[in-house]
């Protein structure tokens, strides 16, 4: 159950990190790419600035950790995007 409420979670905090970012080019690859960033923040992130994950506990922290986790992926991938595009 646990893994139903992360997923749902962190679909709303990337869609919130897509409206951050001001790309709504594809609105679900961003949502998937904000989860994998929200996923990869609880593993990086996490122990540096010592907050739990949006999977142990749902609070304004965690919450912070995820949206920048996502924030932070979605940018790199964005980077990404731009410099294939420039390159055709």
């Amino acid at each position: 159950m646990n893994i139903i409420i992360y997923l749902i979670v962190a679909a709303v905090i990337g869609w919130i990190a897509t409206e951050l970012m001001h790309d709504r080019s594809n609105l679900l690859i961003n949502i998937v790419v904000a989860v994998l960033g929200a996923f990869l923040a609880g593993y990086f992130l996490s122990p540096i600035f010592h907050v739990g994950t949006i999977n142990q506990a749902i609070t304004i922290p965690t919450m912070l950790l995820t949206l920048a986790g996502a924030v932070i992926l979605l940018f790199v991938v964005n980077l990404f995007r731009r410099s294939s595009r420039h390159s055709r």
